[in-house]
């Protein structure tokens, strides 16, 4: 028999304060029937009831453990990363505060919903950079998300052909070992869509072909809005004032490419628990497999029977004075 729990000084506390407030009150029961010429007999009956029952939920809270099983453990193991958008577009308001504000605040609760598992920050544009590599330092990855903003990357378009090779990069140099291709491989790629590289097709197959799935976060609206810039707003070649719209179409085409799928943000809906039941239901990428020993907590059986106990104590009366 094995103990989930041990007795501290806490435990030895409490029970030698009942013993010695039970005391006293046998001792105040033994006076009171000797002043009537009686003996306390049945006082020891409830004596002996409620130390055996006190004693049985002990046992109770320490938790007997017998009883040995075989349990299969399983872990899923996932590297993940974020691929955030840094583009001008992502500043307009249709999305409140701003596209790249709501997407901030999703990615946040991502990290959160994926505390066992290994993730890591990309930021793109026209180029991309690895904002945070791979790890399980979930205050690192919030704190990098916190301080991302669209001037770390010159002021220009949005290209997925740079992230995309970046992704093929990184978890190429995971390598091919066993170990490597049983864990699930993910990019979570988050933009409002507005641009489509030339070879973005090709490096999608590449991407399939090494069963990297690329999960698209749409962030923004169909109506669209303005772009800040300073305290006006962006204009064209022409002087026009630029709108922005959410293009949902070459964000779906690359997640069907890679097996992976498409979800949107905006200010009526948040497709974010979606987007982590997908990850979490991939199959197949089993990371371990162990069977153990476990021993089965037994704690109800004591302290069942110290409730039936302390019930017949309830019921249960006895006479000590007779006058």
């Amino acid at each position: 028999m094995t103990w989930y729990q041990t007795i501290t000084l806490l435990e030895i506390l409490f029970g030698a304060l009942f013993f010695g407030l039970y005391a006293g009150y046998l001792w105040r029961v033994r006076r009171i029937a000797h002043f009537f010429g009686q003996r306390p007999h049945g006082v020891w009956v409830k004596f002996v009831l409620r130390h055996l029952y006190l004693i049985l939920i002990v046992i109770a809270i320490l938790g007997p453990s017998f009883g040995a099983m075989k349990k299969e453990i399983r872990t899923i193991g996932k590297d993940l990363y974020i691929a955030v958008d840094l583009s001008a577009s992502m500043n307009a308001t249709d999305v409140q505060p701003s596209r790249l504000e709501k997407s901030k605040q999703e990615i946040q609760r991502l990290i959160t919903r994926f505390n066992s598992d290994r993730m890591g920050l990309m930021i793109f544009g026209d180029d991309a950079y690895i904002q945070s590599p791979l790890t399980y330092d979930q205050n690192a990855l919030q704190l990098y998300t916190r301080t991302l903003n669209t001037n770390l990357l010159p002021n220009t378009g949005t290209n997925y052909e740079p992230v995309l090779q970046l992704a093929l990069e990184k978890f190429g140099q995971l390598g091919n070992s066993p170990a490597a291709e049983q864990k699930a491989r993910v990019l979570v790629l988050i933009s409002d869509g507005e641009d489509f590289g030339d070879q973005v097709e090709q490096l999608a197959e590449q991407l399939r072909e090494q069963n990297i799935r690329v999960f698209t976060l749409g962030v923004g609206t169909t109506e669209g809005s303005r772009i800040p810039v300073g305290n006006t707003y962006k204009r064209d070649n022409d002087g026009n004032i630029v709108t922005t719209k959410l293009n949902p179409e070459p964000l779906a085409k690359l997640a069907e490419l890679t097996n992976g799928q498409y979800f949107e943000v905006n200010d009526r809906v948040s497709e974010i628990s979606r987007l982590v039941s997908a990850i979490n239901n991939i199959e197949g990428e089993l990371r371990e497999s162990k069977t153990i020993d476990v021993t089965a907590n037994k704690y109800v059986y004591p302290l069942a029977l110290a409730l039936l106990l302390i019930l017949l104590d309830a019921l249960l009366t006895i006479k000590i004075v007779r006058i």
